[in-house]
């Protein structure tokens, strides 16, 4: 198999940067080792509609997303903000009318944040995505896969955690310096879990709550109302404050525990939710490695290292969101991580990009 360009990880990233090459008229095969395509992008899905087990929000002054959103028909709403907000302190009593609505003046997708991976799956060549497919090793033009495939290309594009990326084979070996940079670059969110609960009704706005509330009890540190549009479907969910070295083997009693908190939140109706999804990122082995259990204090300044620059003689590329020109981390940084290698790719092969 050989083509222009070759694309590892079918995330956002990945996804945006084989869009890309379709418009610049190259030809790429991109290949995800999960079944599915979205990477960190997931949902819970329900009777009623989608949660998001992933990033949720984006916000005012992030443009790819909005026009990403817009060119795939979707729709934007608000993160609901309106009513009173909780907090708990070290006892397990709760606090009306203390804290503030971190997300407030944020935006979330109806559907999910999936329906982004949805749409530009549904505009690429099906032929050219790959599932179930990993890449062990990395070599000069060529990368070899799963199952003893190959595929040569003139670029290789590597929109995987950079952390995985170190992980991967390479012949001739990368330079040290940027592979002791790969290993060092932590991955977004990859230490951190998400607890979901659905209902039929939101009921806690008719309390006058917004459904925000902020712990130092636990298990779930900070709380967050995740329904879709008009409170359909009907979901609250939560960070959860255990560390990841201590969740697998108690994934049960976190839920359990979860709900009881949630119940001294919101009331008893909280305790009978429709569904529930303890997602634990850092238990995904194509996401998180063990480095990644401890997760950074605050978001780190992200970017590409000189080390990662013109690698490969300008043919391996990185182009995971953490190595973004900016917003690294967050869904925008991975479409400005795909806007900037696709710029380079296109450069060098001589094609002219499509505008948009």
């Amino acid at each position: 198999m050989s083509t222009d360009v070759v694309i590892i990880g079918g995330g956002l990233a990945g996804l945006a940067l084989a869009s890309r090459m379709v418009k610049a008229g190259l030809s790429f095969q991109l290949f995800e080792a999960r079944p599915h395509f979205g990477g960190r992008i997931a949902a819970l899905e329900g009777p009623s509609g989608r949660v998001d087990l992933g990033p949720s929000w984006f916000w005012p002054g992030q443009p790819r997303i909005a026009q990403l959103i817009a060119e795939l028909g979707l729709q934007a709403f608000p993160q609901h903000a309106a009513g009173e907000i909780l907090f708990e302190d070290t006892t397990g009593k709760v606090h009306r009318g203390v804290g503030f609505a971190s997300m407030e003046g944020s935006f979330r997708v109806d559907g999910g944040m999936i329906g982004l991976i949805e749409g530009l799956v549904a505009t690429l060549p099906k032929d050219r995505l790959h599932l179930s497919c990993a890449a062990e090793m990395i070599g000069n033009g060529m990368v070899q896969l799963s199952e003893g495939r190959h595929c040569s290309a003139r670029h290789v594009a590597l929109a995987i955690p950079p952390r995985l990326a170190a992980g991967l084979r390479y012949d001739p070996p990368l330079p040290e310096a940027a592979q002791v940079a790969l290993a060092t670059i932590p991955t977004w969110m990859a230490g951190h879990a998400k607890f979901v609960a659905t209902y039929d009704h939101p009921f806690w706005r008719d309390k006058g709550l917004s459904g925000d509330a902020m712990s130092r009890n636990g298990p779930l540190a900070e709380i967050h109302d995740a329904s879709g549009v008009e409170g359909s479907p009907a979901a609250l969910f939560g960070f959860v404050g255990v560390p990841a070295t201590a969740r697998k083997e108690h994934a049960a009693k976190i839920k359990e525990m979860a709900l009881q908190q949630l119940a001294r939140f919101f009331g008893p109706d909280a305790a009978q939710p429709k569904q529930v999804r303890l997602q634990d990122w850092a238990c995904e082995p194509w996401t998180a490695t063990p480095a990644d259990h401890t997760p950074p204090q605050g978001h780190p300044d992200y970017g590409l290292l000189p080390s990662l620059v013109g690698v490969a003689d300008g043919r391996l590329h990185f182009a995971a969101t953490e190595t973004a020109p900016e917003m690294g981390g967050l869904m925008e940084g991975a479409l400005a991580s795909a806007e900037r290698v696709a710029r380079i790719i296109i450069e060098d092969m001589g094609a002219a990009a499509t505008p948009g």
